[in-house]
């Protein structure tokens, strides 16, 4: 299927590996211009060695300042911005009922706040180019998972939440924003690799009990659903939040 995406000029945050950095690969493979962000600078250079039509813009956007100067840069490495992946984020958290404010104020700024800030930031650009942008939330938003911490289920809920608000306004502007909401994915260093190695029985009879197909998704499938959400194959699509999840949701 032609996605007619060649060319588009596109920013992804928290792309330096994982899933990030999956659906900078899939923009590549489609002929876009990427701008590929990350917290980390050695990281995100090592990341992009050798890629084409690829750079690197450095910066924390759980910070609104250091947010403004990312999509001032890749705008700047572009020559201006056509889509916006808002893939920061972290289910990393303490147990369920061990929540503190500390905890709850890193967790939001990570899954909710990285995204509100780039948006707010890209919204001039996006408004010239008819733009679109993309959050990446979790199946967490949708329903309760047992056992996931509460407050990354707060956080990618208020994502959620604020996906289907702003779509509003946002289209009024010409400027659509969608969201994709992972199951379990695997990949490299993830928590579910780490999960595999030390128990592999219980991990496969968690996906045989909560998953239909009764597998891992994997970045890729990821990073393809990013990109098709950004074409014009989706193009009447706005604030809606796309699970991918082999089934897992119930609701």
């Amino acid at each position: 299927m032609e996605l007619n995406l060649a060319d588009k000029k596109v920013l992804v945050t928290g792309a330096s590996s994982g899933i990030g950095l999956a659906i900078a690969k899939a923009f590549i493979a489609e002929g876009c211009h990427v701008a590929s962000n990350a917290r980390s600078e050695s990281a995100l250079l090592d990341s992009i060695s050798g890629q084409a039509n690829c750079c690197g813009v450095p910066g924390d956007v759980t910070d609104p300042k250091l947010a403004k100067l990312v999509v001032d840069e890749a705008i700047e490495k572009l020559g201006g911005l056509d889509i916006v992946v808002c893939n920061v984020g972290s289910g990393a958290s303490v147990p369920p009922g061990e929540e503190s404010y500390a905890e709850w104020q890193r967790v939001f700024a990570l899954n909710f706040f990285s995204t509100t800030n780039i948006v707010e930031a890209a919204k001039s650009a996006l408004l010239e180019s008819k733009g679109v942008i993309v959050c990446v939330s979790s199946i967490c938003g949708s329903e309760v998972v047992p056992g996931a911490p509460v407050t990354y289920t707060a956080a990618k809920t208020a994502l959620n939440a604020y996906i289907k608000g702003i779509s509003r306004p946002l289209g009024k502007d010409g400027i659509r924003i969608v969201g994709v909401a992972p199951g379990n994915i695997m990949f490299s260093g993830s928590g579910w690799e780490r999960r595999l190695n030390q128990d592999p029985a219980a991990t496969q009879a968690m996906l045989d009990r909560d998953v239909s197909l009764s597998k891992f998704g994997t970045a890729e499938e990821v990073g393809s659903m990013v990109v098709w959400c950004s074409s014009d194959r989706c193009s009447f699509a706005t604030g809606s939040i796309w699970v991918l999840d082999g089934g897992q949701v119930r609701s």
